[in-house]
């Protein structure tokens, strides 16, 4: 097993519930500690209660374990951002700025801070190019794309070694939808397992970039551990993995569920949507640290309408 020490911030969450057991995968259960605000209902391994926003706790959790990679992956998502705006920026820059001059006075050696397309803008309408202009229009958005400036500002400024990824759509069968605009393709699926209509809030042609949460996994462990001259980008690297419309999601899943029904209400998450590229150009991360996605949208939909089925079955047991 590695020697290395990782503390997840935000592990309840779409991406940390995955990632923590992806990492103890890897590093071993001792050398992964996951930590969040809340306790979460079960829990097989490290875990530390934590709010981000205090500085003190956090460092109290680092030097107990002597952490050396930090994954602060809690924030608050663009749709649930766009009710709370400035709730939102004070919780995803307070507690950026503290793992930051955490991990900066504690000598932790490397940080990943997950960016995303909502750092794009409706300047960019088609395909976003890893260094297009960065126009958000949601405050999560604003706080993502000053994140990366930050991350790039400390590892000019104190040599710190922190890498991030602009995601796409996240689309993972393990947790719940969390309040992100491109959740509506993860609720599909749970709809559709369960023989229910699914009303979509955005039109039947938005095309979104999305990527399935096996490929996302494999994407953030694949930079966390390229050598430190392979990672060019200090801001955040484009990732991409399909691009899909809510129409082409549903015939993907009809193709195995033929009478799944959809019908479209668009509502204030449509304007958000409007305002995010259909396509990501993420040749920089294929040239740099060799990435590739695994999943198509029909792959990635017979195994989240495989894995839904039996999570409900064990629910109905």
């Amino acid at each position: 097993m590695r020697t290395e020490c990782i503390l997840v911030i935000g592990a309840n969450g779409q991406i940390g519930s995955v990632l923590v057991e992806y990492l103890r995968e890897i590093y071993g259960m001792d050398q992964v500690i996951a930590s969040d605000i809340r306790q979460p209902e079960f829990s097989t391994g490290r875990f530390e209660k934590l709010d981000a926003t205090d500085a003190n706790a956090l460092a109290l959790i680092v030097t107990k374990y002597k952490v050396t990679q930090i994954y602060h992956l809690a924030a608050i998502l663009s749709a649930k951002g766009e009710q709370e705006p400035l709730k939102t920026w004070h919780i995803n820059m307070q507690t950026y700025f503290n793992v930051l001059e955490v991990a900066r006075e504690n000598g932790v050696t490397k940080i990943f801070y997950p960016s995303s397309i909502a750092v794009f803008g409706d300047q960019v309408e088609d395909k976003a190019e890893q260094w297009s202009y960065l126009d958000p229009a949601t405050v999560y958005g604003i706080s993502k794309t000053a994140g990366e400036n930050w991350s790039n500002y400390y590892f000019k400024r104190y040599g710190m070694d922190i890498r991030s990824l602009r995601y796409p759509g996240i689309v993972g069968y393990q947790s719940m939808p969390g309040g992100g605009t491109t959740d509506y393709a993860v609720d599909i699926y749970h709809k559709a397992v369960k023989g229910e209509v699914f009303e979509c809030f955005l039109s039947e042609d938005t095309k979104l970039p999305m990527i399935y949460i096996s490929d996302a996994m494999d994407a953030t462990v694949r930079l966390m551990e390229a050598p430190k001259e392979k990672v060019t980008v200090r801001t955040g690297y484009n990732l991409a993995g399909m691009s899909f419309s809510p129409k082409e999601i549903a015939a993907s899943i009809q193709k195995i569920i033929p009478d799944f029904k959809i019908i479209y209400k668009p509502d204030f998450r449509q304007e958000i949507a409007d305002s995010w590229p259909k396509e990501i150009d993420d040749s920089a991360a294929r040239k740099d640290w060799g990435w590739r996605p695994a999943y198509s949208l029909d792959k990635m939909t017979e195994e989240m309408i495989a894995e839904l089925r039996k999570k409900y079955q064990t629910v109905k047991q």
